[in-house]
């Protein structure tokens, strides 16, 4: 995916996956993440019960993030079907991308910060309305 750089001049970006600093960093940044998910008031319970095996979980969840930013990805689940069960409101999901934006903007770059966190609002979104659809 090309993108244009925040110039003007229509030269093509690297990809999102590439200007984190490929799986290393992108992995670093997800465990730093779910270490302050898994000790959340609210939402902390909820992935401590459903999470077994978090080394396993944040490599997934890697695998995901590394498709979704341009980057090499064996991810085949369907995210969305594992949430729901889950009995999520809105606020967990204020929870998570509250912490989500903090974490973006201490271990990213500003700009690499700010297009994950623009990711992740949209996922977001999308997974509250099926969620809702779901339930409904």
């Amino acid at each position: 995916m090309n993108e244009e750089n925040k110039s003007g001049q229509g030269q093509p970006r690297s990809r999102l996956y590439d200007r984190i600093g490929g799986r290393a960093k992108l992995h670093s940044f997800l465990r730093h993440f779910y270490a302050d998910v898994r000790q959340h008031n609210l939402i902390g319970p909820v992935f401590n019960e459903h999470v077994d095996n978090w080394p396993e979980h944040i490599d997934k969840i890697c695998e995901f993030w590394s498709g979704i930013t341009g980057g090499p990805s064996s991810y085949s689940g369907a995210m969305p079907l594992a949430h729901f069960p889950l009995g999520l409101k809105e606020e967990h999901f204020e929870a998570w991308l509250d912490l989500w934006r903090r974490n973006c903007r201490i271990h990213l770059p500003v700009d690499e910060a700010e297009d994950m966190i623009t990711i992740a609002e949209g996922i977001g979104q999308r997974l509250r309305m099926m969620i809702k659809q779901h339930d409904a």
